[in-house]
């Protein structure tokens, strides 16, 4: 017997659902029947609310990276934070938990069949962000820390330099290549930004605390 239920808990059980078989059995082994089966509905059901199993993709996705934004946005309004601790738990905000979905949702975005919906979450995490740091950074430029006159331009321009470059999934950089990389880094936002020597040398330390993979590699992503 089916059970009826309000439209937005319903839309939400499939997603719940269609999370925990995409982290079980992989997006690409996921079939819309194994969604059906797992929570007893008809098909019409579930083409009531999603058209495709890449749809049902996208908004896992976009829930995931709803909740980051969210912590972001309520960082950035806080007023008793710097400039910089905004910056740095804004960034550490969207670091993924080794043990959350997350964590579980990034390794089937390395999956070379999941490259288009790797490629969707990276554009919409720097869409998303981006609004939120550029107020963080124009808050920088008020109070002389910065100094840029484009400061959304350069927030999009080292958001997505960074989200590709430190992606574990396309480059597997030995350590000290990456710690090479991390130095050069915070030189380019220092220097895009107009910010003073060294007042990103945190930048360093959150590197280090970003959790590893069953590899021992660093995982780095929106």
């Amino acid at each position: 017997m089916r059970v009826s239920k309000e439209p937005e808990e319903r839309r939400n059980e499939i997603l719940d659902t269609a999370e925990l078989l995409f982290f079980s059995k992989g997006y690409t082994k996921t079939t819309i029947n194994d969604m059906l089966q797992a929570i007893g509905i008809a098909k019409g059901t579930f083409y009531y609310y999603f058209k495709s199993k890449e749809e049902v993709m996208d908004a896992v996705v976009q829930r995931i990276i709803g909740a980051g934004v969210a912590a972001a946005q309520q960082i950035a309004m806080d007023p008793e934070l710097t400039v910089h601790e905004k910056l740095l738990r804004i960034v550490m905000a969207q670091k993924p938990d080794a043990a959350g979905r997350k964590s579980h949702l990034i390794e089937q975005f390395h999956e070379a069949d999941n490259a288009q919906l790797h490629q969707k979450s990276l554009t919409e995490t720097i869409l998303q962000l981006t609004p939120v740091l550029t107020g963080v950074i124009k808050q920088g430029v008020e109070e002389k820390l910065f100094h840029t006159p484009y400061p959304q331009e350069s927030i999009e321009f080292l958001l997505i330099s960074s989200q590709f470059l430190f992606d574990e999934g396309l480059f597997h950089w030995t350590p000290e290549e990456m710690m090479q990389k991390i130095q050069a880094f915070i030189y380019i936002m220092e220097t895009t930004l107009g910010a003073k020597k060294g007042s990103f040398s945190y930048v360093t330390q959150m590197f280090a605390q970003l959790p590893q993979d069953e590899g021992g590699e660093r995982e780095i992503e929106p």
